[in-house]
């Protein structure tokens, strides 16, 4: 595929950038699965969040083009091939990991209608409605933006120096890749959300394949997965428990929230995917809390804060309830690139096992390529901000993304016994 050739056929047409409701990530099905049967009746609402306020999104990206992609995801359905691949493959050692009742939800569902304005620069964007329905909008709003941002930059491009960019941009990639060759590190592609476009992560995968071999275990992406017959990786998101905190109706049940949600996914789950992430209100409160059955699952994910202070955080807490860390596994997912993902894997090699989704700077490392760094990525999100009216809230293991309103992040800290943070800069 000659990416920059395709990119520059189709700047007269419309591109569909979200050909598929399983263009998500594999955890966003598994809590959809879970939502379907514990939170049917639950109302949310999610919005999309830039971190990066210098980059005025509706002042590069045309809103009816914008749109055109939304109504586009909202005609999808699963084809007849997606819907068995999801039936009848074995993920994560389990067959038959979605339910035949959510199997035949999945199959007819629409996702919910979108409200669209521009605000001093950005777009206000959201979903309203069943939560079920309303969480599958999370990765292909986000891919959209990210896209149709990536297509207004190169739309000032001619053809050469769009063949130019794109052999830059794989040549960048594939000596990062390179440097990871001949180490023992086990790591997934986690890029979906924030990608350049789905023929790039699409190439970055295959390329993957070929350098790393058994050492790339997967993709997040579940079309992807599909497609190259690699793993879906996945487990869960902080979305479960900002929403079921937000559904609490006193402190005692806001402090048990995220035990709940574990839960839940324990009588549903065992072995790989029984993967903690517990920096949503804070990892060392999380864990001083935590029940004893929660120190027989297999690992945690580390995805804010100091990613050491984390890691050695949870690792000293196993330790304290009896358990040997090297059978434990530790995934880290926040921000990665080559050099972190080198210095966190040496730095905990033989004392825990170690995996990593590198997202981001993986599938959209455009930086320094393109004129005025324009195509450098940025911190685009897209969260869940309310639950039957109630608005909901993450602290984080980082103060710089700690999200809701100012009271309740006070009544939050205050509950969850969160004291001072140490900020780290958000790259992605």
């Amino acid at each position: 595929m000659d990416i920059s050739k395709r990119v520059y056929d189709h700047r007269w047409k419309i591109d569909p950038i979200v050909r598929s409701l399983i263009d998500t990530d594999f955890y966003k099905l598994l809590m959809c699965q879970s939502v379907h049967r514990n939170h049917p009746k639950t109302v949310v609402r999610f919005s999309l969040i830039n971190r990066t306020s210098s980059v005025r999104l509706a002042e590069l990206v045309d809103e009816g083009e914008l749109r055109a992609q939304l109504d586009h995801v909202r005609s999808l359905r699963l084809s007849r091939g997606e819907s068995t691949w999801l039936r009848g493959n074995t993920f994560y050692g389990k067959r038959q990991m979605f339910r035949p009742d959510f199997m035949e939800w999945f199959e007819q569902v629409r996702l919910p209608p979108y409200t669209l304005e521009k605000r001093d620069g950005q777009y206000a964007l959201s979903f309203e409605g069943p939560w079920c329905e309303v969480m599958l909008w999370e990765i292909p709003a986000l891919a959209i933006l990210m896209e149709l941002y990536s297509r207004a930059v190169l739309h000032r491009m001619g053809r050469f120096e769009l063949q130019v960019l794109y052999a830059r941009a794989m040549t960048k990639l594939w000596e990062k890749v390179q440097r990871l060759k001949g180490e023992e590190i086990l790591i997934a592609d986690f890029g979906t959300r924030r990608r350049h476009s789905f023929l790039w992560q699409d190439w970055c995968v295959q390329a993957m394949i070929e350098s790393l071999g058994s050492h790339f275990v997967g993709t997040s992406n579940c079309l992807i997965a599909m497609r190259r017959d690699i793993e879906a990786i996945g487990t869960n998101a902080h979305e479960l428990p900002m929403v079921q905190a937000a559904l609490a109706d006193n402190d005692a049940e806001l402090a048990d929230a995220p035990y709940r949600v574990l839960r839940d996914w324990h009588e549903e789950h065992d072995g790989n995917l029984r993967i903690m992430l517990p920096d949503t209100y804070g990892t060392r409160s999380f864990l001083e809390r935590a029940p004893d059955w929660l120190t027989a699952w297999t690992g945690a994910r580390i995805d804010s804060g100091d990613p050491v202070a984390g890691a050695e955080t949870v690792i000293a807490w196993w330790k304290q309830r009896g358990e040997d860390p090297r059978e434990k596994l530790l995934i880290f997912s926040d921000g990665l690139d080559v050099d972190e993902i080198l210095r966190l894997y040496h730095h905990f090699k033989g004392r825990v096992k170690v995996s990593f989704g590198w997202g981001t700077l993986l599938t959209n490392d455009f930086r320094g390529l393109a004129p005025g760094d324009a195509l450098a990525p940025f911190s685009l999100v897209c969260k869940a901000v309310a639950a039957n009216g109630r608005p909901t809230v993450k602290l984080s293991d980082n103060p710089l993304k700690a999200m809701g309103p100012p009271d309740e992040i006070a009544r939050y800290k205050r509950v969850f016994g969160i004291g001072e943070q140490q900020a780290v800069p958000v790259v992605v």
